[in-house]
Parts: structure tokens; sequence; C-alpha cells
């Protein structure tokens, strides 16, 4: 009885090891397949979000080669680095937001008791500059033409400006 019961057991164990073995082996293969599935869906939605950069980076002298251009000279003492143009540019346009009645290059007159003020800027090319403005209640875009004067010094002239309505 007792050889009887140890071979019952054993038998038991033997194929409570086998479903066990296969239900994991399913796991497994399971999640493989969920894996190389999800890898395959960020690949193409990396490739996505690459060329949705890219788009939106077209406007912007970091990838306009002519634009680059403009600041080189023959003369290697003219010369200037794009790339230490454009934080100066944002600098010299954000020092401006410290006047009482805001920034002027908004192309906006202060409309309440806050004064408009640049929050972002993008460099478009060697001499336009996008923007975003707003005092809290009112929001806008402002296209700014920027100059490169011979004493290096910056200058800036509003092109157009674009205040949205109040919501």
């Amino acid at each position: 009885m007792k050889q009887s019961l140890l071979l019952y057991l054993f038998i038991l164990a033997l194929v409570f090891n086998v479903f066990t073995y296969s239900y994991y082996s399913k796991e497994v293969a399971f999640q493989k397949e969920q894996l190389d599935k999800l890898t395959k869906k960020n690949k193409v939605n990396e490739v996505k979000l690459n060329d949705n950069l890219i788009d939106a980076n077209y406007f912007s002298i970091e990838n306009n080669e002519k634009a680059q251009n403009y600041f080189y000279s023959d003369v290697p003492e003219l010369n200037i680095d794009f790339a230490t143009l454009i934080p100066l540019l944002k600098d010299k346009l954000m020092d401006f937001n410290d006047i009482p009645n805001g920034n002027p290059y908004t192309g906006q007159e202060k409309l309440g008791a806050n004064k408009f003020i640049i929050n972002k800027i993008k460099v478009l090319n060697h001499r336009w500059i996008i923007a975003d403005y707003c005092d809290g209640e009112y929001w806008g875009e402002v296209l700014l033409k920027y100059f490169l004067n011979d004493d290096k010094s910056i200058s800036f002239e509003v092109n157009q400006s674009l205040l949205y309505q109040k919501q």
C-alpha cells in the first residue's frame, strides 16, 4: 500500500511537472513574441518621430547651410559662428523683457496690468526670428528681423505681429 501510494504520488508529481514545463515554455514564447511586436512597433514610431523632427526643424538655422554661409567671410576675423550667435540673439531679445512697459519687440502695447514678454524664440535663418509672447492673459507670435551691425551690436525690427483672441 505504501509502495502504491508513493508510485501514485510520483506519477502525480511527474504530471504536474510536465504541465508546468509546457505552460512556462509557452508563456516564454508568448512573451518573446509580444516583445518582438513591441520592438517592431517602436522602430516604426521612432522613424515617424525622427521624420517629424526633421520636418519641424526644416526652418531652422541649424539645418540651413545657405543661412550659415552668410556668416562666413574670406577674412577669418569677420567669421561669426552661428552656434554662438543663437544664444546671444536669444539673450539680447530676452533682456528687453525687463522693460517696465514690456518687450517692445512683441509689436504690442500693454493691454492691461501685465506687460507683454517674449517666452520662446526660434532663429529661422540669417535674417528672421519667430517668437512667442504673452502677458498672462493674451498670447501672440511675432516675426522679427535681426541685423548684425558693423560694431558687433545686434538690432531687431518687428516685421509682423499677431495677437490671438482671448478665449
